[in-house]
């Protein structure tokens, strides 16, 4: 595992959310396939009221061809390199080349050029913005690369290269597109996996040493821990999968779940041996007590994990398999190398064994036992007043997601994306493909005004760039007809156009031109290509349901087939399949679980029971989202599913050893009670705190996400603790005969009876001669 952990490598490609049968991502598959990546565009923006004084502008022009030069960068577009399309009366052709073709050598010379570039309305909005001073500079990047580690060293040497522009002239730069953001994410991840592995650690460290007083058990549970990070890294490598946004919080994610089976079979372990001072009926006792429990609280866990394998969503599946395996081989590790460790040690000497006397843990679970007791109205109370608090919030959940959804708004990728979207209304693409069923259709003048008044309508929505199609060519072509001038700059008339086809390029396979960045081969199909700003899904909905009438208003469906996709559309329809799976995936943990835990207590009735503490968690926690402000989206809702399976670990613990307990007293519910919270309480409370410190050094990432799930995973562990301390107990002295049923006595799986332990000091062993005989 470890050989193959060293070839982990992280994800770089953009996650589809969409399964390929979808319509949604069909229809975008093919847009790709006709007119390429509508997200391999890097966006470089700067604000400089000096750009066009002479020694700017040099430099910015060797910028942008320096840019130019770096491998990986396909093409640059810039106010140092504008193309513009020129009249070649002698070929009859229309040429298209760049507007500035030496670097300018005097003022003069550049204030002519500049007015050149401010006199072509079709980069106004898109490359720079006349009114304020602001220019963008549009790098297409190398799609195969985009898709590679390169394209990190691609990335980075580009935005050095410009930072030496920025530090010269003490300008801000600011770098957006897809690309760029995808990458600089990418790169936390990596980063973030190294922090919070090390976190984890260090955590789980101090706490075991602060529970158990002993470096020995601070020293081999970090080595089985050390294994199943080793596990997870080698696992990811032989299932083919990367590193992720979220596989990258597994390992430290598998440190927690070790810890916590560390502590269930040590202090098991030490209660045991100061029970009666015999290590290894200590240890034996250990695997077969702990041993089922801690199946059951591990195969719940994966299968809260696992549940995330039906929503169809690649991301999600990679991370409940790996998730589910690890927990399993986690459990495996545990079980085995605890005794087999500590069977090679000497026992524990008595501060090892003096938190089970005198400690806060002590102190907390008497104080339960005394409210449990004596209480129980207040706790019912205190739930139902906490129940109804928790529904209450969860009416003010909402549901929505942006493309850029997880960067903190201090971040300078969230400001740079503001920067572009104040200046150029941003960088997400929108597309809008039409297919006019005729081939040429595209060129005919009819469908170019309804281009134009398509594009119209879009201009009215704040939300939206300037749009981008075939009409802005055919408008510019008729600009250049006429000598350059802007007051051409339109939707030519009939025999303007028959007269101005003939100077279009001929349509070359594989040859890129202006002409078929927007049209098919055939001119049937062409689109409209739109920057968007990073606003919600519900937004994204709202633009998308008005457009659809307009749409088929301008291009009635018998004549036209037009699709609104790009990245935009699939995020929101990916969003909204994914929230609806993930509901799913939910219900059918919560299934899994209950059958699970069927397994270990037959009951019906103390199946409801051991459910209800760990169903108040997931109400607070959706109404603790609700009461904050934080929607239900990708990144929030898996947290239900771990936190589910997490949380009902102690109930296990718990409602195990009190039907052990039963039979040791007699069927006597409230001893029964008492006596396996008085047991499991220790290991409920340590084991929590692991976990809550676990989960809450995820509230230090820089993605919003992530943050989210340490901050809504602890809080709901916290009252999951809570649930299992009082709640539970409480219900099963009020329900008691309602509860211990004949089923609840004749569970499928058995757990050992101290009654039918053989006491290892009463086996002997029989002497064996070298014949074999004895």
């Amino acid at each position: 595992m470890a050989y193959n952990a060293f070839d982990v490598k992280l994800s770089y490609k953009f996650t589809k959310m969409l399964p390929a049968s979808d319509t949604t991502s069909i229809i975008y598959e093919e847009f790709k396939d006709r007119f390429g990546e509508d997200g391999s565009v890097m966006f470089i923006g700067v604000k400089d009221e000096k750009l066009f004084q002479l020694e700017h502008f040099r430099d910015w022009y060797d910028l942008t061809y320096k840019i130019k030069e770096i491998d990986g960068v396909e093409e640059i577009i810039s106010s140092a390199k504008i193309y513009n399309i020129y009249k070649n009366d002698s070929t009859r052709k229309f040429d298209f080349k760049p507007l500035i073709t030496d670097k300018p050598e005097t003022q003069e010379e550049l204030d002519t050029l500049k007015s050149q570039v401010y006199a072509l309305p079709f980069y106004e909005g898109l490359l720079f913005n006349s009114m304020n001073d602001v220019s963008l500079m549009a790098i297409t990047l190398d799609k195969k690369m985009l898709n590679t580690k390169n394209r990190v060293e691609l990335v980075y040497e580009i935005r050095n290269t410009v930072e030496a522009f920025s530090n010269k002239h003490d300008i801000d730069v600011h770098f957006s597109g897809l690309p760029y953001i995808r990458t600089i994410t990418s790169k936390k991840v990596e980063e973030e996996l190294r922090f919070f592995v090390w976190a984890a650690l260090i955590i789980a460290s101090v706490i075991l040493l602060i529970f158990f007083r002993s470096f020995k058990a601070v020293f081999f549970t970090m080595i089985i821990v050390m294994i199943s990070v080793i596990w997870v890294l080698g696992t990811i490598v032989i299932f083919d999968f990367k590193i992720t946004m979220l596989t990258g919080i597994l390992p430290p994610l598998l440190i927690v779940i070790v810890v916590e089976n560390c502590i269930f079979l040590l202090t098991k372990y030490h209660s045991e041996y100061r029970s009666h001072g015999n290590k290894i009926k200590a240890l034996s006792r250990v695997v077969q007590r702990i041993g089922n429990a801690n199946f059951l609280t591990n195969t719940t866990t994966a299968v809260g994990f696992a549940a995330f394998i039906v929503t169809g969503n690649r991301l999600l599946v990679e991370f409940g398999i790996i998730a589910a395996i690890n927990i399993m081989v986690a459990y495996l590790l545990t079980l085995f190398l605890i005794p087999i460790f500590f069977s090679y040690l000497n026992p524990p000497k008595k501060r090892h064994v003096k938190h089970l006397e005198k400690s806060l843990a002590k102190r907390i679970v008497d104080r339960v036992v005394y409210i449990v007791l004596n209480h129980r109205n207040t706790v019912y109370i205190i739930t139902v007043l906490i129940i109804g608090a928790g529904i209450y919030g969860t009416t003010k959940l909402r549901t929505t997601g942006n493309i850029v959804d997880d960067i903190p708004k201090k971040d300078p990728l969230y400001m740079d994306l503001m920067f572009m979207e104040e200046h150029f209304k941003g960088v997400m693409p929108l597309e809008i493909s039409i297919d006019t069923k005729k081939d040429k259709g595209v060129l005919r003048l009819s469908t170019i005004h309804k281009i134009e008044q398509l594009q119209d309508s879009l201009a009215t929505y704040p939300e939206l760039s300037k749009p981008l199609s075939i009409a802005e060519v055919i408008k510019s072509a008729k600009q250049a007809f006429y000598g350059g001038d802007s007051a051409f700059y339109e939707i030519p008339s009939r025999n303007e156009l028959n007269f101005m086809l003939d100077y279009l390029p001929e349509m070359k396979g594989g040859k890129k031109t202006i002409i078929n960045s927007f049209v098919d081969t055939n001119l049937r199909i062409t689109r409209i290509s739109v920057q968007m700003a990073n606003i919600g899904t519900h937004d994204i909905a709202r633009i998308r349901g008005e457009l659809i009438p307009i749409i088929n208003k301008i291009f009635p469906p018998d004549r036209y087939d037009v699709e609104i996709t790009g990245t935009s559309v699939v995020f929101l329809k990916g969003t909204e399949y994914l929230v609806k799976n993930l509901l799913t995936s939910l219900i059918l943990a919560l299934v899994a679980i209950s059958i699970l835990m069927a397994l270990l207590f037959s009951s019906p009735r103390m199946i409801a029971i051991s459910l209800v503490p760990n169903l108040i968690p997931q109400i607070m926690t959706a109404g603790m989202m609700g009461y904050l402000a934080i929607s239900i989206k990708p990144s929030t809702i898996l947290i239900f599913s771990i936190a589910l399976g997490i949380s009902v670990d102690n109930a296990i613990h718990f409602l195990s050893r009190y039907r052990l307990a039963l039979k040791l007293y007699n069927w006597n519910i409230r001893e029964s009670v008492l006596a396996a919270l008085r047991e499991t309480g220790y290991s409920m409370v340590y084991s929590s705190v692991v976990l809550f410190f676990g989960f809450i050094i995820f509230t230090l990432s820089s993605f919003g996400g992530t943050e989210s799930l340490g901050y809504l995973i602890s809080f709901t562990l916290v009252i999951a603790l809570l649930s299992n301390l009082f709640v539970l107990p409480s219900l099963l002295l009020s329900l008691n005969k309602w509860t211990t049923t004949k089923r609840f006595r004749e569970p499928l799986i058995e757990l050992f009876d101290e009654e039918h332990d053989i006491d290892l000091e009463d086996l002997e062993v029989e002497d064996i001669d070298t014949r074999g005989s004895a």
